[in-house]
């Protein structure tokens, strides 16, 4: 697999998430930045899970249909071309970091995938429609940005 690097000037790797990008604050999705998409890609997918969720992993964001030759999202970009998934809050497009209070930080993992075939996802679409796309001979490169958040 070829190998694309993923980064936000909102925060670093493995570096707290601010504020402003939580639940709380209203859900406005982080910047994030890109390089090094294959040519044979045909389109990109993002998502955005906490793997430390109390019930298991929790979907925070899920964005496909995102154009191979863009190089990024601004703040609180989802354009309408954009296919935006439905999240485990129950709404379609990002919902920002809530652990529960006390909590130690969670992980928020943002992935971005390459794929070698249009998903053909429309919004609303569910984890399990996205899943059926990221199969190993679909994705050509990945990468991830981890950020954490506590209350």
């Amino acid at each position: 697999m070829e190998e694309i690097s993923l980064r936000s000037p909102a925060f670093a790797d493995h570096g707290p998430i601010p504020p402003t990008y939580s639940h709380e604050s209203g859900d406005l999705s982080p910047e994030l930045r890109w390089s090094g998409v294959p040519a044979a890609c045909l389109e990109l997918v993002l998502t955005c899970v906490d793997p430390d969720a109390p019930g298991g992993t929790f979907v925070h964001w899920m964005l496909g249909g995102i154009p191979p030759e863009r190089d990024g999202l601004a703040a609180g970009e989802e354009r309408p071309r954009i296919a935006r998934g439905r999240n485990d809050y129950g709404d379609n497009g990002y919902g920002g970091p809530q652990p529960p209070v006390g909590d130690p930080p969670h992980r928020y993992v943002f992935t971005l995938y390459a794929l070698r075939n249009p998903s053909g996802l429309t919004s609303g679409f569910s984890a399990d429609d996205l899943r059926a796309y990221l199969k190993d001979d679909n994705v050509l490169a990945s990468a991830s940005l981890v950020g954490t958040y506590a209350r």
